[in-house]
């Protein structure tokens, strides 16, 4: 599997690294258009229950906009990592560090990966959550749809915003690595 990942990579470097950068583009530029565009707008309809309605009706586009993104990312994620060769130019074969700045590297590729991982199971709940919200809207009970909603918009998709930039500065510095 890793031979095959490694020419995976060798033969489609720059697709594969393209693929990466638009996921996640598309992935965290959707959480900071839905918040600082499509919110502030939502706030300006006068009836509660129509502003929970279309926060949930955006929600759910977006959530289905980028989970075949994030899908992407994580693989070509995968690719990469093997593809590069950071365990090889950090660790030998019996895990012993070759080279610490190389290993300082291949960390920083592990706490990328958490992070995406991270955002990943936030995306998720965030997803259970929104269409939690919208059963109770569907039962009439806007109360517990708009405390539902939000700690999607309140807490979840801030800290994907956050974690997200954190990680597209870790893949720039990953990339002029060498």
């Amino acid at each position: 599997m890793k031979a095959f990942l490694i020419e995976l990579f060798a033969d489609y470097r720059t697709q594969i690294v393209f693929l990466h950068v638009v996921s996640a583009v598309v992935w965290v530029g959707g959480m900071i258009a839905m918040k600082f565009a499509a919110h502030p707008a939502f706030m300006s309809i006068e009836s509660p229950l129509h502003r929970l309605e279309r926060i949930s009706q955006a929600l759910k586009r977006l959530f289905i906009i980028v989970s075949p993104f994030v899908i992407i990312l994580i693989i070509t994620a995968v690719i990469m990592s093997v593809g590069l060769g950071f365990r090889a130019a950090a660790v030998d074969a019996n895990g012993n560090v070759i080279d610490a700045y190389a290993m300082h590297i291949y960390n920083l590729v592990h706490v990328k990966e958490v992070i995406w991982m991270i955002m990943s199971a936030n995306l998720a709940l965030m997803i259970l959550l929104r269409n939690k919200a919208q059963k109770l809207l569907d039962k009439g009970d806007s109360a517990g749809a708009k405390k539902s909603l939000g700690l999607i918009g309140n807490y979840m998709v801030p800290l994907n915003i956050i974690l997200g930039l954190v990680a597209i500065y870790l893949g720039v510095t990953l990339r002029n690595a060498y």
